[in-house]
């Protein structure tokens, strides 16, 4: 496999992801002011954070229809939609801005976010080649280096009404450059259909066990992790951009490497190795005295998350059959993907009553959690 083709594969769905990373990557390193300026504490934040979840339920709910209708446009339309909601987190200015800043963040995010992954697939199924891991880590650097560079503002006294705009222009300069892709039949489009086949919960369930873990640790950390550099471990402003930097590089350039690993240690011994590195970065970040060793703890925790989802995704699809396998993979998705808007609340209620340390503890423990329904997933036999 040459990454050329991968890359020529995964342009406009690579573009899509890397643009939906900065997104995010940006909002995430100014987390710190627009909670202060919403004026909440870390309980209330951390459920306003429930808005993103319905936001982004809402959408899951209404992209099918909303593809099906703009069909080959879809993507490069709902690139555009994330252009006019950069705008959004301007209007935090107390608990009800913040809820409806991050209610308008987790509709757009989500439906591009399911968009992309949809074409990907497809795509996959196309060219026959493995694209998850790529595209996943144009997310990563994405979200990373927007990170970077907007925690170097933010330090520099930038505030987000200057810097959201140039957000804003880099996104349409993006958008812009997706082509509106051809709608293709894959050679199954004619087959007849055999009618609905059984779900396979016995695979389903493990699997969407795996992504919730991984989801709820991705996002947590993407979250929390600036707060708890400069809050916890006294870091000056704009350190913080540090934990989501860390966490999204590290995960971009593990998913690059994912493909070469998985061929060498197989997607279970990958999944697992990787639980562990992330279990052992959460307690190395709750229990980091300095500011160096919890952003490499948070690198480890990068490592964790980065593969598990993708190759999880590859022993899901493993395990059913063609007819259900479309069903199968949407119904993990579903369930494990809640993690990614339910676990920073459950963390915000925590960090709360226990502190911002304690949460990295629950962290590990979610990482751990993956063995299990590793267990149980690779129990079922492959189809």
């Amino acid at each position: 496999m040459r990454l050329g083709q991968v890359m020529r594969a995964s342009r406009e769905t690579g573009l899509a992801l890397a643009r939906l990373g900065a997104f995010w990557g940006a909002f995430a390193a100014y987390l710190p002011d627009y909670k202060l300026r919403a004026g909440v504490d870390d309980g209330t934040f951390g459920l306003l954070l429930l808005c993103a979840a319905l936001g982004g339920v809402g959408a899951m709910a209404l992209v099918p229809r909303i593809t099906a209708k703009l069909g080959a446009r879809s993507l490069k339309v709902l690139a555009f939609v994330l252009v006019a909601v950069t705008f959004v987190p301007l209007m935090i200015h107390s608990a009800l801005g913040l809820a409806a800043a991050l209610l308008l963040m987790g509709a757009a995010m989500s439906a591009l976010d399911i968009a992309a992954n949809v074409r990907i697939s497809e795509a996959e199924h196309d060219t026959g080649l493995p694209l998850m891991n790529w595209n996943h880590a144009l997310f990563s650097f994405g979200l990373g280096g927007a990170a970077l560079l907007a925690g170097a503002l933010r330090g520099a006294g930038f505030p987000p009404e200057l810097v959201q705009p140039g957000l804003a222009l880099a996104l349409v300069l993006v958008a812009s450059r997706l082509h509106v892709a051809r709608d293709s039949a894959g050679p199954e489009a004619d087959a007849p259909s055999a009618g609905p086949s059984p779900m396979p919960w016995a695979v389903v369930l493990p699997a969407a066990a795996i992504f919730f873990a991984a989801f709820v640790t991705e996002n947590t950390t993407e979250t929390w992790s600036a707060l708890y550099l400069e809050r916890g471990l006294g870091g000056v402003v704009g350190a913080g951009a540090l934990g989501p930097a860390m966490f999204g590089l590290v995960m971009g350039l593990f998913r690059l490497g994912g493909q070469m690993l998985a061929a060498r240690l197989g997607e279970a011994r990958l999944v697992a190795f990787s639980a562990a590195a992330g279990a052992v970065g959460a307690v190395i970040t709750a229990a980091a005295p300095t500011l160096p060793l919890a952003v490499l703890g948070l690198g480890l925790i990068g490592v964790g998350a980065a593969v598990v989802v993708p190759s999880t995704n590859a022993l899901l699809g493993q395990r059913v059959t063609r007819a259900a396998r479309a069903r199968a993979l949407s119904r993990a998705w579903m369930i494990g993907f809640s993690g990614f808007f339910i676990g920073p609340v459950l963390m915000g209620a925590l960090a709360e009553w226990a502190g911002l340390r304690v949460v990295f503890l629950m962290l590990a423990l979610a990482m751990a959690a993956v063995g299990p329904g590793l267990w149980a997933l690779m129990r079922m036999p492959r189809t």
